[in-house]
């Protein structure tokens, strides 16, 4: 079935035409052409016995179905200290969410749900902030003041965060520029989400509570790359400390993307650093698209004048919605089919946004998150693969009085939920006359965004009448400069210099193993290119091979090290004592080596093999070129000569040996 309109002709925009290119044709010119920018809020939880603000200990989680109670709770939004409500706080309001919680006793107490003031804020936490705080260049305040900071959304029982700024005003530098830090807090975690369909979500408490450090910076990065690499010198920053916690969902970070003539986008909850390059430049030219849109639609609308849509209650069978799956379980489920006429909206439905995604889906992600309508929730008189019949459509333009620059949408969904709906669908039509609304966005892995809610504003904050704040004498501020980690950016000059590869560098600091390598450089006779790429090559192999997500005590690979040099063993030996050492964290150097089957001999045995081996090769008629030749002989000797001989330097002796034999046979 042919589409109803040709959006080419209506609206004459294409992703061609807007200028959107792909992140790897990107350049730096198509960035500074749309005004890109970008700011982070880098989330790292604390290595600390307990909770921030009880007792309950820190880092115990637990399975979906391993609790001992169920809470459910109604949130309601609260007016500020100005008489204001924050806009996410009506928006979640409005979703009439139920929220159920899932509590372990083991890891929640009264504090959590909100039934118990708090305690004092646990101080192992407090000075774990104020190092990763001076590490960022930040000025500490001189006195700590918590905050509540409103979330409606249910991952918080008591509908509102603990927070307290520790340190303002820093900087962190990059290999070509400075990033500049607006503020380090320090606040409590909230739960984790299992379940959010239609009117109900669940979460669990087992991360609740837990401290948490909120790193924000300017909007100093112009590039995708440059975001990239700002968030990963966070994250090594705080890992230097050795006082953070690893693992999936210990680090996260909230991108804020925007570009010129648009507004801040936050990004939420992106799990991984090398998500951010293709999600940021893609939601940089989403909002170039959305631009592109309100210029168009200004042509046609008066912006001056209220936005109104229309809309008619389609009876089911007076359409062909036999043939259409969704529309026809919902019928059947009883819920109401509804058409929506949106005026001047012609073309715009099908306008591109973003890859794979058109304007129509922004209406599709409002719909399911705040009228609480499961995808697919509808569909429109623009799609790419039509469904509904064109007769049907016309049916519809004539039920909905419809003139030649309008387009329409189907949705469907329960009765009580259409009235919150349409006013979704008319506020999103408003919003598209204005630009890019402020909204939070949920990141997948392809670069692709969906709507999350409404961006927070500055209404969400107010004191917490339940905390008092806390002084910080400069004396206790300087009593936790004592050893601190050295900074990234030296620690990366260092690793150049010695000249251990680059692309080792991600996995050393992630790990927190420049200290290790350091140590192996000054307590061993090892070259520091060796060091590096032992620990960053040979050692990210072994655990990419073995993991099985338990904790390795690197500590242990000093030791190896200094075993081989005590018993005076090539350290080359290392290399295949490794997996072994890794999958058996417990066994003695000496049973690694039986367990390898290693047996020491004399550097000049094996050197009176050289000759044996290289007659071995020509016998066997092997008419080839000598480096093939010394590349044989040296598979034969290479697992005997690890560990007793320098394998450079056997090498070396081999290649004399068949350079000169093959002299020998020419003269």
């Amino acid at each position: 079935m042919k589409q109803k309109v040709n959006p080419q002709e209506n609206f004459g925009i294409t992703r061609e035409k807007i200028g959107y290119v792909s992140r790897k044709d990107a350049t730096q010119a198509d960035y500074d052409r749309i005004g890109f920018m970008s700011g982070l809020e880098v989330h790292q939880q604390l290595l600390t016995a307990s909770k921030l603000f009880c007792r309950c200990p820190a880092g115990i989680y637990h399975d979906h179905d391993d609790y001992d109670a169920e809470l459910v709770r109604h949130m309601r939004p609260t007016l500020s200290e100005l008489g204001e409500y924050d806009g996410t706080a009506l928006m979640e309001f409005k979703t009439r969410k139920e929220i159920i919680y899932r509590v372990n006793n083991e890891n929640a107490c009264t504090y959590d749900v909100d039934d118990t003031p708090p305690f004092p804020m646990d101080p192992e936490a407090l000075e774990i902030a104020i190092q990763i705080s001076q590490l960022c260049k930040l000025n500490i305040v001189g006195e700590v003041h918590v905050t509540r900071k409103q979330y409606l959304d249910g991952s918080i029982p008591t509908g509102f965060q603990r927070t307290a700024i520790i340190g303002v005003e820093g900087a962190i530098p990059l290999k070509n520029k400075t990033i500049r830090i607006i503020q380090l807090s320090l606040e409590e975690d909230s739960c984790r989400e299992i379940l959010d369909e239609g009117h109900v979500r669940m979460y669990k408490t087992d991360r609740l509570g837990m401290p948490l450090i909120e790193t924000v910076t300017y909007p100093d990065m112009k590039n995708p790359d440059e975001v990239k690499e700002a968030c990963d010198y966070i994250r090594f920053l705080n890992r230097s400390t050795g006082k953070v916690r690893t693992g999936m969902g210990a680090g996260r970070q909230d991108v804020n993307v925007s570009c010129e003539g648009g507004t801040r986008v936050e990004i939420k909850g992106v799990a991984h650093t090398r998500w951010i390059p293709e999600l940021t430049h893609v939601e940089a030219f989403r909002q170039y698209a959305l631009l592109s849109i309100r210029d168009l639609l200004k042509k046609r609308i008066d912006a001056e004048k209220p936005y109104k849509i229309s809309h008619k209650v389609l009876d089911y069978y007076s359409y062909h919605f036999d043939a259409i799956p969704a529309i026809k379980n919902a019928s059947l489920n009883g819920h109401k089919i509804i058409a929506v006429n949106l005026p001047g909206f012609s073309g715009a439905l099908s306008h591109f946004t973003q890859p794979g995604q058109c304007f129509a889906h922004e209406f599709e992600g409002r719909l399911k998150v705040i009228a609480c309508l499961e995808r697919p929730n509808m569909t429109h008189s623009e799609a790419l693969n039509q469904e509904i019949l064109a007769e049907d459509w016309e049916k519809m333009e004539k039920l909905l009085d419809c003139q030649d620059q309008d387009a329409q949408l189907v949705f469907w969904g329960p009765e009580e939920d259409i009235e919150t709906a349409l006013e979704t669908i008319e506020e999103r039509c408003q919003m598209s006359l204005e630009g890019v609304p402020n909204e939070t966005r949920k990141s997948f892995e392809d670069g692709s965004t969906v709507f999350e809610r409404v961006l927070p504003g500055a209404d969400r904050m107010y004191p917490d009448t339940d905390t008092v704040p806390r002084p910080l004498e400069d004396d206790y501020i300087n009593s936790l400069t004592k050893n601190m980690p050295g900074e990234i950016i030296e620690r990366y000059k260092q690793l150049k210099k010695w000249g251990v590869p680059e692309d080792t560098y991600t996995y050393i600091f992630s790990r927190n193993l420049y200290p290790l390598i350091e140590r192996l450089v000054n307590n061993t006779r090892l070259k520091p290119v060796f060091a590096g790429t032992f620990v960053g090559q040979k050692l990210k192999f072994v655990e990419g091979q073995f993991s099985k997500g338990e904790a390795f005590d690197y500590e242990c690979i000093e030791k190896l090290f200094g075993y081989l040099e005590e018993n005076k063993l090539h350290p080359e030996l290392a290399v295949r004592m490794l997996p072994v050492l890794y999958q058996h964290p417990k066994m003695d150097f000496d049973s690694v080596l039986v367990n390898i089957d290693f047996k020491p001999v004399g550097s000049n045995r094996l050197l009176d093999r050289i000759p044996f081996l290289s007659q071995k090769f020509d016998q066997v008629g092997r008419k080839q070129e000598p480096k093939h030749k010394v590349n044989w002989i040296m598979g034969q000797l290479r697992n005997q000569a690890t560990g007793n001989m320098d394998l450079t330097q056997l090498a070396r002796q081999v290649a004399q040996e068949v350079n000169g034999s093959k002299e020998t046979k020419t003269a």
